[in-house]
């Protein structure tokens, strides 16, 4: 079992920058490819970022256009988003999620093992 955990989320003004954490806890957090989703007002969920259990590869949502970096924490049990240039189209709430594969974290539908609980972001214009 792996718990996660997201924090990092708040109130942000458009251009600006916010970064999240997403902390594991539980089985060995390095054995999980990460990733991060998020879910707008009234939107489905979508895929935001993933990155790879030894963190040689990233994947990124179309939408993202340069603006988030995603990466693991040098403990290895936190991963994070970093997220530049928000707009008020970046307001959702961002969920962590995990999976033994990056594969299975970007493919559509995803495949997820386990999600955090999610922290909000919004963007104010």
């Amino acid at each position: 079992q792996v718990q996660l955990v997201e924090s990092g989320g708040g109130l942000v003004q458009a251009g600006g920058s916010l970064k999240l954490a997403c902390t594991g806890s539980g089985r060995s957090f390095s054995a999980y490819a990460m990733g991060w989703f998020r879910q707008g007002p009234g939107k489905e969920r979508e895929f935001v970022a993933a990155i790879s259990r030894n963190s040689d590869t990233t994947a990124y949502g179309d939408f993202v256009r340069g603006r988030f970096t995603i990466s693991r924490g040098i403990a290895e049990n936190t991963v994070y988003l970093q997220m530049n240039g928000l707009n008020a189209g970046d307001t959702a709430v961002y969920y962590c999620a995990a999976n033994t594969r990056i594969s299975s974290l970007h493919n559509s539908p995803p495949s997820i093992a386990y999600w955090g609980q999610g922290t909000q972001v919004t963007v104010s214009s």
